[in-house]
Order: structure tokens, then sequence, then C-alpha cells
């Protein structure tokens, strides 16, 4: 037998439907981050996308690429930051596309466990390499417009793997050619890869 709904009962059917889905989108929410899977362990952080658009944008590409698969940690300062995605194991460099401008200006603090772009004294120099703060590096910060205080742009932050990072920052380092500052033993980065945290597991970013 056939049941006619009237018009309040198809109306509370709708919302009930309703609550549902945005119940579901909201758990469904996720942040994109990226796993790095290196020579000493596995790493993943959050991007922040939000704050610095044209940089997420731009490091992605390069993870989706494959670029920074089989790279190296090429410069490792204990207690200060991890500098890596530039050199193959031999301290060859590579290729990369035209730099971005540094949208250091937003808000986000080189802290412990942050990652921000490498850069030249031109401020809007950055390409492909990148850096993991091991302290809080204020000085790293922006504070103004002005070149010399235009600051690294801070566009992610460690959610897991922080104990890794601090181990890589531990290594013997020495001087290779023109290089300072270089792990003796290679520290690998054998993988990179685009991955979803869900948003409810987020670590917040630190703001001025």
């Amino acid at each position: 037998m056939k049941v006619q709904l009237n018009a309040m009962q198809l109306f509370t059917q709708f919302l009930a439907t309703s609550s549902i889905i945005l119940a579901l989108s909201g758990s469904l929410q996720a942040a994109p981050s990226v796993e790095f899977q290196t020579s000493q362990g596995s790493f993943t952080v959050e991007l922040y996308p939000e704050k610095a658009p044209k940089t997420v944008a731009n490091f992605v590409q390069y993870v989706n690429d494959g670029f920074y698969d089989n790279t190296i940690f090429h410069r490792v300062i204990n207690r200060f930051m991890i500098q890596g995605g530039g050199f193959e194991r031999d301290l060859s460099e590579k290729n990369t596309r035209s730099p971005i401008v540094n949208e250091s200006n937003n808000g986000l603090l080189n802290e412990l466990g942050t990652i921000a772009m490498a850069r030249t004294a031109d401020p809007d120099s950055a390409t492909a390499q990148f850096f993991v703060n091991l302290g809080d590096n204020q000085f790293l910060n922006y504070t103004s417009p002005d070149p010399e205080a235009i600051g690294y742009c801070v566009f992610g932050k460690l959610i897991s793997g922080l104990d890794v990072v601090q181990k890589i920052g531990l290594s013997a380092t020495g001087n290779m050619g023109r290089h300072s500052d270089v792990p003796i033993k290679p520290i690998t980065i054998k993988s990179a890869k685009l991955i979803s945290v869900n948003a409810k597991a987020e670590a917040k970013p630190a703001t001025k």
C-alpha cells in the first residue's frame, strides 16, 4: 500500500537528510599534507594554502612531479634547521622552475617544526628548496617589506616525525666543495607524496 507524505513530513525528512550530509562533509574535511620518507625515517608536514597559496601550489607541484625523490638534505645545523630539496647525492643541483614571490608576510612564524622556503638574498628567489626549523628562529620572520627584513615564508608545520628531523639535525657534517654543513653520511629523501589528514587531527599554525 502506498503512503502519501504530507508537506510537513517531507520537510522533516529533508532536514534529517541535510543534517546527515553536513555531518559527513564535516567528517571528511581534510588538509593537504606531504609525507616524506627519508633514510632516517618518515615525517609529515601539513600545508597552509590559505596562508601561502602560491608557495603551497609551487611546493605541491614539485611533490607531484617527483622532484624531491632521491634528493638529499644538503645543509644541516643542529637546533637551527635542516635544508633540502635541491641537490642529488653527488651535490649536483637539480634544474627548477621559475622563482616564486615571497609570501612571508602571512602571519606564520619560523618556529620549531615549521617548514619554510629557502632562498638567496633576493626575497623572491625561492624555487624548490625548503627547510624545517629545529628551533624558534625569530630572526627569520617577516618584520617589514625591506629586503633585509622580509624574512622567510613559512607554509606548513610538522604533524608527525619531529623526532626524525631532530635526529637528522644531530648528523655529523663537514665542508664539501663550496658547500658547508653537509652531512658526511648522505641523508636521502626517498620519496615525498601528497596525502590528506583529517581536519580534526590538524596542527594549528602559529601566528603573530
